[in-house]
């Protein structure tokens, strides 16, 4: 909205055309998001759930009656933020009216004590189908992958099969990371910004592009700027959600903000990347679901001396507090995020 209207005012005086800054409104719309998201939530979440706690979840009842499903109030301050600031784009719309389903789904089921597994997983494969449709559509896709400078020219039939397990994941791992004051949001803060910058500075970039051998998006730009957004309203629902947390996010947002990172995953054009931006989320999260379907769907028991997610289980082998889980996983995940961006970029 802004940058269009930059574009009509220029001729009329000549400094509006820093409007049209793709750099300027990321930072304008991270610090609106921030700012809104410090403001908005204190003076509503008397308005949301409370948290009844989760069975058989490490220290769940020091979170009993605090308020949760914030990601609704998230969510609405993202769109608004990404309708002002990010020019106009049909992908990133639909990616919005997207993220406003899955915090709707997430807000139900905070509500209402527990949807069952089949319903909310059948609901998010809607939601990553539809996901991987208003990306690629039906056409072919190009993607670029590890330790090959090629590029390749991906069928329909096969991109939007894996765009759909990435998403899917995706939701559900960091849903399951949503477990300890402060830490998926501070590890999806971490991995949009990683993106955001890939986004801005190489596949967005076309000198960059050109350089590092990756397909140029010229519509990459508006994708970093939604990334910023999302990294400012996380920013400031951190500010409340550290330990001891005020306020929690719960499926309201953990579930848009999963679909948000596979959305960014897969329109930079390498799936790779979930594990490379999102690695230590999969690992604390997407592995207790493959734990659970080996056990259910295949009698086979892995993984039986650990507690999934990795969060619950060092804070109960080895007495972790949540602070210590929060700063010791955000640490490794920005360290091997740094490590195998900067792998994945330079050894192709």
């Amino acid at each position: 909205m802004i940058s269009e209207i930059a574009e009509l005012l220029t001729p009329v005086w000549g400094p509006m055309r820093l409007l049209n800054s793709s750099f300027l409104l990321a930072a304008m719309g991270a610090l609106v998001a921030a700012m809104s998201a410090m403001v908005l939530l204190p003076l509503l979440w008397k308005y949301l759930p409370t948290d009844q706690g989760r069975a058989h979840a490490v220290g769940s009842a020091a979170s009993v009656g605090k308020p949760m499903s914030a990601g609704i109030i998230m969510i609405a301050i993202i769109i608004v933020c990404a309708i002002i600031f990010v020019p106009a784009d049909v992908r990133i719309y639909g990616s919005l009216l997207l993220l406003a389903a899955a915090s709707a789904l997430g807000y139900i089921d905070d509500k209402s004590g527990g949807l069952s597994e089949l319903t909310l997983g059948a609901c998010d494969f809607l939601l990553a189908c539809a996901a991987a449709l208003l990306i690629f559509g039906f056409e072919p896709a190009r993607a670029w992958l590890p330790f090959t400078a090629e590029i390749f020219e991906v069928p329909a039939w096969l991109h939007i099969p894996v765009a759909v397990v990435v998403i899917w994941f995706s939701i559900n791992a960091l849903n399951c990371s949503d477990g300890v004051d402060g830490l998926s949001g501070t590890l999806a803060l971490i991995s949009i910004a990683v993106l955001g910058l890939l986004f801005y500075i190489a596949v967005g970039n076309i000198e960059m592009a050109r350089y590092l051998l990756l397909p140029f998006d010229g519509n990459g730009y508006k994708w970093a700027i939604l990334s910023s957004i999302a990294c400012g309203c996380l920013a400031g629902y951190l500010w409340y959600n550290v330990p001891p947390s005020s306020v929690m996010m719960g499926d309201a947002g953990s579930r848009p903000i999963g679909l948000l990172i596979g959305i960014l995953v897969m329109v930079s054009g390498n799936p790779f990347l979930i594990i490379v931006c999102a690695g230590l989320i999969l690992a604390n999260g997407a592995t207790g679901l493959f734990k659970v379907a080996m056990l259910r769907f295949f009698k086979l028991r892995l993984f039986s001396d650990i507690r999934f997610p990795l969060h619950d289980h060092v804070r109960k082998n080895y007495q972790w507090s949540n602070s210590q889980v929060l700063a010791r996983f955000a640490m490794v995940h920005m360290a091997i995020t740094l490590a195998l961006v900067s792998m994945l970029l330079k050894v192709r």
